[in-house]
């Protein structure tokens, strides 16, 4: 009986929502977008053109671990307990974990599982894997090395004492603190200890060489402090690194300087700081910052240090983060640029040393008041030299748990549209707000904008198939950020995406400034896609789609900004940007923060301010039709005391609009349509504005009427009162009005705690309260053409569906997976999605017509087979004929594993490959290269060392060819000089007597 009363006084005669039984609001979890936690480690694997993302264990969830391919490729892989990433590795097809409870996983890159764990006897301090190697190598907090084979998935054999206990047994606290394997050689590990650093040799099987760093008494070391030059120190070291070659060997310490050995004698070839060089030798003068008298500064500790190098591996550089004073303004990475590595063998003293003091020093900048904790290098191809090799950019990790990325040496920023996922775009940098809107397939799939932009950094994944939705009007989200710029992109309806591009707007450059950018709220037009942008100082910047004249350079003359008019800035335009959303007018309404937006299909923006002020763009001139201030809402609200007697907003307040919304349709007392703007406000009004044509063309609007409800109005839903759909303010809607077509709607208006039902400007209608939960979000939903219904997210964590016009409840179910505290900020759309936040930079979307799926697991594929790892670098012909010892990855496999260890899956399978080349008389079924050999440990040995002594003879063959050579041409010079003096004495005799 209540629905049909309320029926009656909604004017609405059916029942919108017949053919909506409970049984069909069972939300599905369908998607999430965004990263769940604080970012805790990056890795980049170069042969796959993949990015692993870790994050770390908060409030808001476990740690987990995100993988992006090109596109929307992405893999989530949640720990099965608690914890943190720590570190993330790629090696082959596995990807390698560590968490903060020292676990170490292998996950399977090509089913996106678990395949083995392990957890060490401590606590792991460093991680050494090799894309070429079957090895992981962990070094303990108590100082050994322990082995575990990542192809058979279990412990190996190999154990490594504390060597630096051993050479000082008197020394406490020896901790691991890094590794490096050899970038050439394999057989050679770089261990760096809390004292000092060694060079273990595998074929050894002892340490080979020791670095132990004292700055002596007079020497500045790198302390800022002068007095720290009486005595001697030995300081901490936090860093170990290999020279691309292997040619040195550099160590780091928490005194902010670092050292550069040479690994044949162990000798330092330079010590030095960001700024200074020789800083371990008595009498040197420091000239930076914190070091000269008056001045004093502390240094930032090492966070990461990496030794890069081009194409040619002996062309170097040093990329840093950390070492530099604190009190410097700028932050971000530092460069040194070595340039050509001297050749060793016939390079003095000198020129080694001066090598060090660097060709030339770049500075890659970050936004301010962020530190880099952490950064990961984006190689072209090869995986090898540490991850270092010709690298294109950096993807730096900041002391908020954003991201930045930089091209490489350069440091100018990458903007990450179209370059990663939209997941990862929420953390680059942080997102403050989002808006949804239902865009017409059509429209949206003509936006795909045309810019300038670099190689793609991440290309490699294959998207899983979804189905097709070509009739729904796609669910696009626009993404404001904290640096001004706004990012919009498809969310879908977990369906296939015809167009996952995203379009990028800069707000700070149509705004022509760079600071005080704080983004309230966006609207975007669901036809013509036009777009505005509201700024917490008071703008409104209006976006259309089109082509850039400026394009690829900037405006001749700048443009002022006029205070409370509009300014066209179509001019401040990106030069990039060929095709895409331009900047179209500025309306800077000096009122307060913008609170309250609405771009409309017909030409029309409704605009509210914090001031209190509401105005109306049109679009076609562009002029501002209506201008006027929400008091004077309530001066013509008459019924306004009696409504609101009882309520707890009723005491007086400052008023401003918050929610604006166009519809066409018929008004209370008049007998024709019009287009109509509703403007709900903070205090619980919705005042309804005609807007009407006029004999020169243009439009003005006016002042309806009033209606006042409860609380702070939520949601405006203009209706169709006959069948329920949409009264919106869309072309044709408007284009009838010409033919006096009428259009009998109702407004669905919802607030904190109720909902009412009536056709405006002022008819009373039918209403429900919420007596034990306010309602944070709402709209009118379709579901699949069978009815409408209202569908609310309310702060008690659930989701409410209510029938029209009876307002009986349908529906409820549980939001578990949203965050309580902002659920203020989720998006109902017209499908029936919800998007709501599950914690600081993740959304989740719920589809409210589903059958209560739980969400899915993504089928997109990572690894791709036929992207095979290019030959790990060996040592050179001349190291080798001088003396060092080749090892090979099978050498290696028998020094760690053991005689006992069978073949690896890797080798089985190249020597399975082989026997099928082999059966089919192929002729290339020569042995692979990384297949198990049948040759013997003793058979190897004498093999190599026949090897080395043929190689000597030919040496030494050649030698004397040249020795016998040399002698010949010496000696035909000899004779042809004595020729020439005896021809110049006797024509010299000839000459005077004859």
């Amino acid at each position: 009986m209540a629905g049909f009363l309320r029926g009656k006084q909604a004017g609405i005669q059916n029942d919108l929502s017949a053919a909506i039984l409970p049984g069909l609001f069972a939300p599905d979890d369908q998607a999430r977008f965004g990263i769940n936690s604080q970012v805790s480690c990056l890795a980049y694997n170069p042969v796959q053109s993949l990015l692993a993302i870790g994050t770390n264990e908060t409030s808001f969830g476990s740690g987990q671990i995100y993988i992006f391919g090109q596109n929307r490729v992405q893999v989530v892989l949640p720990l099965p307990r608690r914890a943190s990433v720590k570190t993330l590795q790629f090696v082959s097809d596995r990807l390698i974990s560590l968490d903060s409870k020292n676990e170490l996983i292998i996950w399977d890159l090509a089913t996106g599982k678990k395949i083995a764990n392990y957890s060490p006897p401590g606590v792991v301090m460093a991680l050494v894997t090799d894309p070429m190697l079957d090895w992981a190598l962990i070094g303990l907090q108590n100082g050994e090395v322990i082995a575990f084979d990542i192809d058979r998935e279990k412990l190996a054999p190999l154990r490594l004492p504390n060597f630096w206990r051993e050479r000082n047994p008197r020394s406490r606290l020896l901790s691991i603190v890094a590794m490096q394997l050899h970038p050439r050689d394999i057989g050679q590990l770089l261990i760096g200890y809390t004292e000092g650093a060694c060079i273990y040799s595998f074929k050894q099987a002892r340490p080979i060489k020791y670095f132990d760093y004292e700055v002596p008494v007079g020497a500045p070391g790198g302390d800022s402090d002068p007095e720290a030059a009486e005595k001697a120190r030995r300081p901490r070291l936090t860093n170990v690194f290999w020279h691309p070659t292997g040619t040195f060997v550099g160590t780091a310490y928490d005194d902010a300087s670092m050292v550069f050995w040479d690994p044949k004698d162990g000798r330092i070839v330079m010590a030095r700081t960001l700024t200074d060089c020789h800083v371990n030798k008595p009498g040197t003068i420091s000239t930076a910052f914190g070091n000269t008298p008056g001045t004093l500064a502390i240094k930032e500790p090492f966070a990461r240090i990496a030794w890069c190098c081009k194409d040619n591996p002996d062309d170097t550089g040093i990329l840093i983060a950390g070492g530099a004073v604190t009190t410097l303004p700028q932050k971000g990475l530092t460069f040194l640029e070595l340039g050509p590595t001297p050749v060793y063998a016939t390079s003095t003293w000198p020129i080694l040393t001066d090598h060090f003091k660097t060709k030339k020093q770049h500075f890659l900048p970050t936004p301010e008041g962020a530190e880099i904790v952490d950064f990961c290098l984006v190689p072209r191809q090869s995986p090898h030299f540490a991850g270092g090799q010709n690298p294109i950019a950096v993807i730096a990790l900041l002391t908020s748990g954003e991201l930045i990325t930089l091209s490489f040496p350069s440091g100018y920023p990458i903007s990450p549209t179209n370059q990663l996922h939209p997941s990862v775009c929420f953390v680059h940098p942080f997102v403050t707000s989002i808006a949804v809107t239902p865009v017409d397939r059509g429209r949206w799939l003509g936006m795909t904008e045309s810019r300038q932009q670099g190689p793609q950094l991440v290309k490699g994944g294959a998207e899983a198939t979804h189905p097709m939705k070509r009739f729904e009007a796609r669910n696009i989200i626009q993404m404001a950020h904290g640096d001004g710029t706004v990012r919009i992109w498809d969310a879908g309806h977990a369906d296939e995406l015809e167009n996952s591009t995203v379009l990028q707007v800069d707000i700070a450059r149509a705004l022509a400034r760079y600071d005080d950018v704080n983004i309230t709220t966006m609207s975007m037009g669901s036809s013509t896609g036009e777009f505005a942008v509201g700024t917490a100082t008071g703008e409104v910047v209006i976006y259309r789609w089109g082509g850039n004249k400026l394009y690829g350079r900037e405006a001749p003359q700048a443009v002022e900004t006029v205070t409370g008019g509009i300014t066209d800035i179509s001019t401040r335009a990106e030069p990039p940007l060929k095709e895409g959303l331009q900047p179209f007018v500025l309306y800077d309404m000096a009122q307060g923060p913008i609170t309250a937006l609405k771009m409309s299909d017909v030409g029309f923006v409704g605009i509210g301010s914090e001031g209190g002020v509401f105005s109306i763009i049109d679009l076609r001139g562009p002029a501002v039709i209506f201008k006027s201030s929400t008091a004077d809402f309530a001066k013509a609200d008459k019924r306004s005391s009696f409504i609101k007697k009882g309520s707890s907003s009723s005491a007086s307040g400052k008023d401003w609009p918050v929610v604006i919304e166009f519809g066409v349709m018929t008004l209370e007392g008049d007998n024709y349509s019009s287009i109509a703007c509703f403007v709900g406000t903070n205090m619980g009004k919705v005042a309804t504005f005609k807007i009407l044509p006029q004999a020169n063309g243009g439009y003005s609007a006016q002042f309806a009427g009033v209606t006042s409800l409860a609380d702070k109005i939520i949601s405006i839903a203009p209706i169709v009162a006959d069948t329920g759909r949409p009264a919106a303010a869309t072309g044709p809607s408007v284009a009838g009005l010409r033919d006096g077509r009428q259009t009998h709607g109702t407004l669905v208006v919802a607030t904190q705690t109720e909902v009412r039902i009536f056709k405006p400007a002022t008819a009373k209608g039918a209403h429900k309260s919420w007596d034990d939960f306010l309602c944070d979000a709402a709209r009118v939903t379709e579901f699949e053409d069978r009815g409408f219904a209202l569908v609310g997210v309310f702060g008690d964590g659930t989701t409410r569906a209510y029938s029209l016009p009876g307002l009986k409840e349908i529906g409820v179910a549980k939001l578990s997976m949203l965050d309580k505290t902002r659920t203020t900020s989720a998006v109902v759309t017209s499908s029936g999605d919800i998007l709501g936040w599950t914690g600081p930079s993740e959304i989740a979307m719920i589809s409210v017509w589903g059958t209560g799926q739980p969400l899915p697991k993504s089928l997109d594929k990572l690894y791709n087979p036929q992207a095979i790892v290019p030959p790990r670098p060996t040592i050179s012909n001349i190291q080798w004929i001088s003396g060092t010892q080749y090892v090979s990855p099978t050498d290696l496999d028998l020094l760690i594993g053991g005689p006992d260890r069978p073949p690896s899956k890797r080798m089985m399978a190249a020597a399975a490959e082989e026997d099928r080349l082999a059966r089919l008389g192929s002729p290339g079924s020569a042995r692979i290269p990384g297949s198990q050999s049948t040759e013997g440990w003793g058979e190897y040995m004498t093999r190599q060392l026949n090897e080395r002594t043929e190689k000597l003879n030919i040496m030494g063959d050649s030698m004397d060819n040249l020795q016998e050579n040399s002698a010949g041409w010496a000696e035909d010079v000899n004779k042809y000089i004595s020729k020439q003096k005896r021809n110049l004495v006797l024509g010299g005799l000839t000459g005077k007597w004859f």
